[in-house]
Order: C-alpha cells, then structure tokens, then sequence
C-alpha cells in the first residue's frame, strides 16, 4: 500500500503554541492554546490533526484520524480499480497479402478497438517489395481509411526501416 504523499501531524506530534482551531463540523473554533485544543480533542474523543503546517499559526482540525485515513485509503482503491490499462496491439500486414487474410486482419483491427485498445497497423515489406514503398503506403492508406468511422490516426503513416508503421486509437463518444 502506497503511502500517503503527505505526512500530517496529530496529537502529540505538533510542535506549535497555539494552533487555530477547526470542530469536526468545519467551524472555525478560533485561534487556541495546544493544550486547550488537545483538551477539546480527548473530551469530544478525537484526534488533534494539523493540516496546514505552514499558515502562522497552524491550522489544526478535530477528527477521527483512523477513520479519515481509512476512508482516503478506501478512495484511492476505488479511484485505481476503475483506471483501464490501455493496451497497444500489433497487427502485421505484407503489400501482397490476400483478400481473405486481409479481412480476417481487419476484423481482428476492429475487435481491439470496440474493445478500447490502440492499434499499431504494420506494413511489412521485404527484398524487392522496399523498392516499391508507394504500394506499402497504398496499402496503409486503405486499412487507415477502412476505420475513419471507429478510428483516429494517433501516429501517422511513416516509415522505419522494411515497415510502414501507423497507430490508430479508438474514437471517444
């Protein structure tokens, strides 16, 4: 578990003379003695917090400190359990590639992106097929204008190395 990014002081860990005072509630109480504000902490039954060490004087509030440090903890695990990693896939393509495999790759394109991940679309050429980059491009242009209604191109068409490489991400509705 990750710790909390900021460190507070409660009870008998603040330092300051005089504090300035907030009940549970969020009322000012006003600006106190240590002692008294500790006092009111352990009559009312909980805990002294200083929350703003830096103000003259610190600002210090009355609450259950476990059951805030509970509540934020709870908070946080709900704010990770509804992040979505976002997966990159690759799908590979040859300029001489057939039309039944074409379709089944351009399935398999449309799957991952009704499923919200990116698509890294391939064109792969070898040998001789480098001498002839405007076919790859062709191709390219083709699978990209295939997904214009699902689809943004995030990475543009461009060439790195024997592959013609493009990444197209899911349209947010």
């Amino acid at each position: 578990m990750a710790q909390p990014s900021q460190t507070f002081r409660v009870n008998q860990q603040i330092r300051a003379r005089e504090v300035r005072l907030v009940d549970e509630q969020g009322q000012q109480v006003g600006i106190v003695p240590l002692e008294q504000a500790l006092a009111i902490a352990e009559e009312r039954g909980l805990d002294l917090v200083e929350v703003a060490p830096d103000a003259r004087p610190p600002v210090c509030r009355l609450l259950n400190y476990s059951q805030w440090l509970y509540q934020r903890k709870k908070k946080e695990r709900e704010a990770r359990r509804k992040q979505r990693q976002v997966d990159v896939k690759e799908v590979k393509f040859t300029i001489r590639i057939s039309g039944n495999d074409y379709e089944v790759k351009r399935r398999q394109i449309e799957r991952f992106l009704a499923e919200g991940d990116k698509v890294k679309v391939t064109v792969r050429m070898k040998g001789r097929e480098r001498a002839h980059q405007d076919i790859g491009l062709q191709m390219m242009r083709r699978i990209i204008d295939s997904f214009a209604e699902v689809a943004h191109v995030e990475r543009p068409p461009e060439l790195e190395g024997p592959n013609i490489t493009a990444v197209l991400s899911p349209r947010t509705r």
